[in-house]
């Protein structure tokens, strides 16, 4: 089985993708948190 080789501008290519899409995810369950909060807040009040 052949494995493919990556060079070090790949592999800091990668790593860079794979920090921005943490930060993307993230982002998206604070956001999530968020609007979850808000809508049980306002429930709760009616």
């Amino acid at each position: 089985m052949e494995t493919v080789k990556l060079t070090d501008a790949q592999k800091k290519s990668r790593c860079g993708r794979n920090i921005a899409l943490g930060f993307v995810l993230f982002g998206l369950v604070v956001l999530f948190y968020i609007v979850t909060l808000i809508k049980f807040g306002n429930g709760m009040v009616n």
